[in-house]
């Protein structure tokens, strides 16, 4: 039994939606604008559910609201540590998401040659710390001369010595959270979860591949700047519904009747099978899939990266927030067997871009329209997207 309650008036518009089975589905308008909605509630039945309504994507108020309230709460890959600090003293200091988060930071090999990450802003009067990547055996700042340790600790600044109460904890440098999956690092600014189980996951059917052994090549990777709201990018990655449609090369090579959605807590697995047992993985007896003619397994990570595994190697996807209208997406490739690059799922990955490119561009155009309010999640075939949509209805209401 289902009960409907519906209020109009000038100033508010209410929906509510009562289940008998505690799933409950609210959305609460005060006025047109999404500011001034109470809460996102995506239904946990998938059967029922609707997805996240238009005003989601074309509101710059939640926007700015998914800065602290996901990608602060979050994980981001920043890359391998062979590349950015292959050596002792190694630094590299980079703008994560840039153009969004914008946060200085600074990624540290220390002398026991373990990888550290800290704020690149000098606890003194805010001035950035290192500028260029390279070789150091202290960190210093050029404005005062305040200096830290490898470990980020304080550990000089002229000029100080009638200063009460010097040096005090917070005048060493922040310190973040870093996790590593093979060489790849990634850093959480304030995670609301524990890198740890995605890690566990994916080792679960990648874990036997030798990722040290995997090499960047600069020439495969690329960056593209795509019309669209950054989570539409996401919702088109999250589903291979769209893919007889949409992208006729690869679905000559994907057995499209028998691919596969895992959800996990915040992560999904799309495994996509080979119609012909060409260029698949060669897995290990015991391995999960043994047997089976496995062409990809692309990973998703809460809440832009993808993982997109072939038995040629990796390619790494990171969605990156520029505007509301407006989203950069880097390709970036790691080479393991180059003579499987030309044929299978991995193949064409430039064309499979801008095909998709197409398309996310077409629904950020769609959702313009006063008419389009939501719509409705495939049970079958759009698993991933209605997780993706539940974890942001969580992370926006403070749920998590």
């Amino acid at each position: 039994m289902r009960l409907i309650f519906l209020l109009n008036s000038p100033i508010r518009f209410l929906r509510i939606y009562f289940t008998n089975f505690d799933n409950t589905f609210v959305f609460t308008f005060k006025s047109p604008s999404i500011a001034n909605m109470d809460k996102f509630y995506i239904n946990q039945d998938i059967t029922q559910a609707e997805t996240l309504p238009a005003e989601f994507y074309r509101s710059e108020e939640v926007f700015e609201r998914l800065k602290e309230m996901v990608f602060l709460k979050s994980w981001q890959w920043i890359g391998d540590e062979n590349t950015l600090i292959p050596l002792p003293g190694s630094v590299h200091p980079f703008v994560l998401l840039d153009q969004y988060l914008s946060e200085p930071l600074l990624v540290v090999r220390d002398k026991e040659n373990k990888a550290k990450c800290f704020t690149n802003v000098c606890t003194h009067r805010g001035n950035i710390v290192i500028h260029n990547p390279g070789q150091v055996k202290t960190l210093n700042c050029k404005y005062h001369g305040r200096r830290f340790d490898l470990d980020g600790k304080f550990k000089f600044m002229p000029e100080f010595t009638d200063a009460m109460d010097f040096p005090r904890p917070c005048d060493s440098l922040h310190e973040f959270s870093l996790k590593n999956l093979g060489p790849h690092l990634f850093v959480g600014l304030d995670p609301a979860f524990d890198f740890s189980e995605v890690i566990e996951v994916m080792n679960e059917r990648v874990g036997f591949l030798p990722l040290n052994e995997f090499k960047l090549d600069a020439s495969m990777s690329k960056e593209y700047l795509i019309n669209c709201h950054w989570a539409l990018y996401c919702d088109n990655y999250l589903e291979g519904f769209h893919i007889p449609f949409v992208h006729e090369n690869l679905n000559q090579v994907l057995d499209y009747n028998n691919y596969v959605t895992e959800v996990y807590a915040h992560t999904n697995l799309q495994i996509g099978y080979s119609t012909s047992g060409e260029e698949v993985f060669d897995l290990p007896k015991g391995h999960i899939d043994f047997g089976k003619n496995v062409a990809a397994y692309y990973y998703w990570i809460f809440p832009n990266m993808m993982f997109n595994f072939y038995p040629w190697g990796l390619s790494i996807n990171m969605v990156k927030p520029v505007g509301m209208n407006k989203t950069r997406v880097s390709f970036i490739s790691y080479v393991y067997d180059e003579t499987k690059l030309s044929a299978g799922a991995g193949a064409l990955l430039d064309k499979v871009e801008r095909e998709d490119e197409f398309v996310v561009e077409g629904v950020h155009k769609g959702l313009q329209s006063r008419f389009y309010k939501a719509g409705r999640f495939s049970p079958n075939k759009e698993k991933g997207v209605h997780h993706f949509h539940s974890l942001l209805a969580k992370y926006m209401n403070g749920d998590n």
